[in-house]
């Protein structure tokens, strides 16, 4: 499956102030942060790691599913693929993951004039 895989931070932009507008700013770190996606067809399981954190949620393509925030907040969004590109509509944010030459490449864009765009960079390891 195309997002099957282990990932490794490689790059971001826009990090601090992603995490100011969506009032998390707290949770900046200088580590690595380790993404791992498990597709089988439509269903993900889509797992971030840091150390002594972690934060994993299951879905399905085409189904409105029952997600959790990075602070662990429940809330229901449809997930939907356009292309290959999988989209989320987080409470704060909205959350867009593809691949690109072998990369995960996952943008978080918050609404309004303030609005930021958060972009990170995994590389396969």
């Amino acid at each position: 499956m195309a997002f099957t895989g282990k990932y490794e931070l490689e790059s971001q932009d826009n990090y601090e102030e992603f995490l100011e507008v969506i009032g998390l700013l707290n949770a900046k770190t200088e580590h690595k942060v380790v993404t791992e996606v498990l597709q089988d067809g439509k269903d993900f399981t889509w797992t971030q790691t840091l150390p002594n954190w972690t934060w994993s949620n299951k879905f399905t393509v085409g189904q409105e599913c029952e997600l959790a925030t990075m602070t662990g907040t429940k809330f229901k969004s449809p997930v939907t693929m356009e292309g290959d590109k999988i989209s989320i509509q987080f409470p704060q944010y909205h959350f867009t993951a593809e691949i690109i030459e072998d990369k995960l490449v996952m943008n978080c864009i918050t609404p309004g004039e303030k609005g930021v765009t958060f972009k990170r960079v995994n590389k396969r390891i």
